[in-house]
């Protein structure tokens, strides 16, 4: 692909155009791949000229849904358009890694941590959440030291409002509580 790379820093930007000379230099491939590598080479282009220039801001919940996404599952774009974001407001990528650090705990039951955790938190965008988990310590620490949990009459609850919702002012107690025994 050096003579593709060579081409196209030529200047040649048409996808058929560098398919005709590929395939005169021996090329063997269909006009699918060089277009789709010529596209991809366009958005490449235009993201890093994007970077420079002030674009569009994305919404504070895109920004949200890009700050916490998996590292290794976001598209280069994505990947370039956080770095920018950490670098214009490190407080971000601070509230990440903590909010990453509190998943870790809470998955791997880590309650030796918390108060370690609660002491970094104390300070920045997560303060405001480490101060709520702070008053309801002992609850936050039984919930990683316990093997109970409360999610089955969580899953209860949700159900029994989703019917009752669906039934709103359409009938009375008798035929709610047939549809819930019928609905478990």
């Amino acid at each position: 692909m050096t003579q593709l790379d060579t081409a196209w820093s030529g200047g040649s930007r048409n996808g058929a155009a560098l398919w005709r000379v590929m395939e005169t230099k021996g090329f063997t491939g269909t006009l699918r791949v060089i277009t789709e590598w010529a596209t991809r080479k366009r958005r490449d282009e235009g993201t890093a000229t994007r970077d420079k220039r002030p674009g569009k801001t994305p919404s504070g919940r895109r920004i949200a849904r890009m700050m916490t996404t998996e590292r290794g599952r976001v598209s280069n774009a994505v990947a370039r358009t956080i770095a920018i974001i950490g670098a214009a407001a490190p407080v971000l990528t601070t509230a990440r890694d903590l909010l990453n650090r509190f998943h870790r705990l809470i998955q791997h039951r880590q309650f030796t941590r918390l108060d370690e955790w609660l002491g970094d938190a104390k300070q920045g965008l997560m303060a405001s959440f480490a101060s709520g988990i702070a008053q309801d310590h002992g609850e936050a620490e039984a919930a990683l030291i316990e093997p109970w949990s409360n999610g089955q009459t969580e899953g209860q609850n949700t159900k029994l409002k989703l019917v009752k919702r669906r039934m709103y002012g359409r009938a009375s107690l008798d035929l709610l509580r047939a549809r819930l025994i019928g609905a478990t």
